[in-house]
């Protein structure tokens, strides 16, 4: 990944705030430990001053683009489309915290002066700052300043508070003027259940689900209910294990937690597949896993699964030297089930935006289809469903970049330019023909 690029002349106050920035390092000489932790105090404060600043240039930056977009003529519903985009890739965070920060931000500048205040002076972290746009969101214009006055306004009360304080303090506060606000932030919660997944550190899984509380509670009590049971029959596994597999069994109706079937994109290289070498492989959405696991999962399916079932070794060619995957070439629009699995392995399965850890839902071409784009792996790359949608805001361009891999170049309508490269494939180096295995049952 490299940083963006833009004009080198850069305006003054850049110029000021990098130049202060260069001077950070030195700070700290000569302070004895009292002085260390009045620096330690001082520069946590900057912190919350720096996301005041920010929040005041955002909420500036959004209204002039959305004018410029409307000077061009883009419909008044797509005004703001690439906006918290920009934001985020200049913040180098995925593009769901830009458009957090930027709501957050038109909250505190137009609506809670004093919560931007406590900002700005440093008795509020960003995130406790956020926790009071959060919690003041349902309420009306005037409830809203009611609650930031009350809490905010006397800006000394803030000190000591966390987390915790803060929202209970706004709670308290807007159930008081609006009572009816809990009742919408809960339907509105509902609305948003879900369920993700996440990889987690030794070749494990994180699995969260969102429910309403009666629900979560339910199923947290039957999980319970049913390991509490097995533990008094004797069987010899802990509570926690006893709840993972009867989930994992539950939801996939299997008989037993390691019966599940394995569909996934594993790869490997083929000395690691055969136990020549060590050389990690790479799960799908999870990352790097170890050569050892990798074949410990092969086995165990194979076993299981037996020869009714099917299994695939599918190649993928990679340039020697640089790692990066063969090309497969199409004259359709559409990107054709193979080379969507093939740049989807190759991108690792998370979107290619810089800074977005969000798995990949749209193959996308770099070069728009309707301006000569090929339908091509060198032209294609996987988004998340908010950065491609961001990228079709007006302004935005990218291009396939000569690079040791896959790269592309985002330019934003400001001129600023973000290269993303593919990761390279596992043993791409030291072996030019890593396989991707596919084990279905």
């Amino acid at each position: 990944m490299q940083p963006f690029t833009a004009d080198p002349e850069a305006p003054a106050a850049v110029s000021a705030v990098r130049a202060f920035h260069a001077q950070l390092a030195s700070l700290g000489e000569g302070l004895d430990d009292a002085g260390r932790i009045d620096l330690i105090r001082a520069l946590e404060e900057l912190k919350s001053g720096a996301a005041a600043a920010q929040a005041r240039v955002s909420v500036e930056f959004d209204a002039s683009q959305r004018a410029a977009q409307a000077a061009t003529g883009v419909p008044a519903e797509r005004q703001g489309r690439g906006i918290a985009g920009q934001i985020a890739l200049a913040r180098k965070e995925a593009p769901h915290r830009g458009s957090r920060r930027l709501g957050a931000a038109k909250a505190w500048v137009a609506e809670m002066p004093f919560t931007l205040a406590a900002l700005e002076e440093g008795r509020l972290t960003e995130w406790r700052a956020e926790l009071m746009v959060r919690e003041t969101a349902l309420l009306s214009l005037e409830h809203r300043a009611e609650v930031d006055r009350e809490v905010c306004g006397d800006r000394s009360r803030l000190d000591g508070m966390g987390d915790t304080k803060v929202v209970a303090a706004a709670r308290r506060a807007a159930h008081r003027l609006d009572p009816g606000a809990a009742v919408r932030r809960a339907s509105n919660a509902e609305a948003d259940r879900n369920v993700t997944c996440r990889p987690a550190p030794d070749t494990m899984a994180r699995i969260s689900s969102l429910l309403p509380v009666a629900q979560g509670v339910a199923v947290y009590a039957a999980l319970k209910q049913y390991a509490d049971s097995r533990t008094a029959a004797g069987d010899p596994r802990t509570r926690g294990q006893l709840m993972a597999d009867a989930l994992v069994e539950r939801v996939t109706g299997q008989a037993t937690a390691d019966g599940v079937p394995v569909a996934v994109h594993l790869v490997v290289t083929d000395a690691t597949l055969l136990g020549t070498d060590n050389e990690p492989g790479d799960l799908h959405g999870h990352g790097p896993v170890p050569a050892g696991w990798t074949r410990d999962l092969i086995r165990a399916a194979i076993e299981r699964l037996g020869a009714q079932h099917a299994g695939w070794l599918r190649r993928v060619f990679t340039d020697p030297v640089s790692g990066d995957v063969a090309a497969m070439d199409s004259r359709t629009r559409r990107f054709c089930e193979g080379l969507d699995t093939l740049i989807a392995v190759r991108d690792a399965g998370i979107c290619r935006s810089p800074y977005c850890d969000a798995p990949i839902r749209h193959t996308d071409h770099v070069i728009e289809f309707d301006e000569g784009g090929r339908t091509n792996a060198a032209n294609g790359q996987g988004l998340c469903q908010a950065c491609n949608i961001a990228k079709q805001a007006p302004g935005w361009t990218a291009q396939p970049r000569p690079g040791p891999r896959h790269t592309v170049a985002t330019t934003t309508p400001t001129g600023h330019t973000y290269d993303s490269t593919a990761p390279p494939m596992p043993g791409s180096i030291r072996n030019p023909y890593p396989l991707d295995l596919v084990w279905a049952a």
